[in-house]
């Protein structure tokens, strides 16, 4: 197959430089036709690292309007503050293109419904940022909660904590209602509703750490409540890690069983390491403790990247449905306090 002819709008999300990164290594798949500097038309807040250029080194830069006349341009990746990436989505979507936008989805449901429902009707491949989507060991969690190895879920616990959170990232936060659930607690959310599906009640508790500004609300919890279960969602920014694994621990306990996994994540080279203890076992692992190792992970947005091409040239359809986005982002502004449940 041909290169896909891909650019980049933005270069100030807190990911895109991860994105165009994993765009450079995937040369044999992607052709990076330009990307789009927005440091002077963009209105959303932005946290930007010090080397902000670096990954774009060698790469040609343009306007918005250059990018979307270049021939042949089949897709964009968009990587806009916030507040931008939808309203930039949407321009994309007027011009027919192929689209990796990041998360989360704006405040405006409304809106994002819009752009979703457009691409749907258009046919237009579209994929949100979640990071977790590409994570071998989170996939396997799905699998397992939906074919019932540990039962009945009485309780999920998540957490997107981290240790980055200074006096620039809470005012960061403070440009969104829902400060740090919003921003991160979203990626939680992706993979807990082809579990659990949709709630009952969503509850959030929007919280900012002593010495933080008060409207940075960089502590946050969201439950998510379902008939015979809870879930807890958490993140906030100034979790030193004291146990030695990492952070960001993921626990899913059933009638039959329990499954954790910590940290979610790793591009050190190590296996993730699921721990799985069943009362009855199955086709798959007897009833006991276990241990289950997953490939070291090189780079966290390659197997999204790869499968939006794979849906681009028509050799798979799109896993997630409207449906699917659409409810995670009416859960995340519920969880984010800027909506009421149901």
């Amino acid at each position: 197959m041909e290169k896909i002819k891909i650019g980049q709008i933005g270069i100030t999300h807190e990911h895109a430089s991860g994105k165009i990164n994993t765009l450079k290594r995937m040369s044999d798949v992607f052709e990076i036709v330009g990307v789009v500097d927005d440091r002077q038309t963009s209105r959303g807040a932005t946290f930007l690292p010090a080397d902000l250029l670096k990954p774009y080194e060698g790469l040609p830069f343009m306007t918005e309007e250059e990018l979307f006349n270049v021939p042949g341009l089949q897709a964009v990746t968009v990587e806009t503050p916030n507040a931008d990436l939808v309203p930039t989505a949407l321009r994309c979507l007027e011009r027919d293109l192929a689209m990796h936008m990041d998360k989360p989805g704006g405040e405006n449901l409304e809106l994002y419904r819009k752009l979703r429902k457009g691409c749907e009707d258009r046919s237009l491949p579209f994929q949100i940022g979640y990071m977790f989507r590409g994570n071998p060991a989170v996939q396997f969690c799905k699998r397992i909660v939906r074919e019932k190895w540990l039962g009945d879920i009485y309780e999920i616990q998540a957490t997107m904590s981290h240790n980055y959170g200074n006096d620039a990232y809470n005012e960061y936060l403070s440009s969104f209602k829902g400060g740090i659930v919003y921003n991160l607690i979203c990626h939680l959310v992706d993979f807990i509703v082809p579990m659990m599906g949709a709630p009952e009640k969503v509850t959030p508790f929007l919280k900012s750490t002593a010495g933080a500004l008060p409207t940075a609300r960089n502590n946050g919890l969201a439950i998510l409540e379902y008939p015979n279960a809870t879930v807890t969602l958490r993140a906030c920014s100034i979790e030193l890690n004291a146990g030695g694994q990492g952070g960001r621990p993921l626990k899913i306990s059933g009638t039959n069983g329990t499954a954790y996994l910590c940290p979610l994540e790793r591009f050190d080279g190590q296996a993730l390491k699921l721990h799985l203890a069943l009362r009855e076992g199955n086709a798959e692992y007897a009833a006991g403790a276990h241990v289950i190792e997953f490939e070291p992970q090189a780079d966290r947005y390659e197997v999204q990247l790869l499968e939006l091409a794979r849906i681009i040239n028509g050799e798979m359809e799109n896993p997630y449905s409207y449906e699917h986005d659409v409810l995670v982002q009416e859960i995340l502004l519920a969880a984010s306090g800027c909506t009421q449940w149901g």
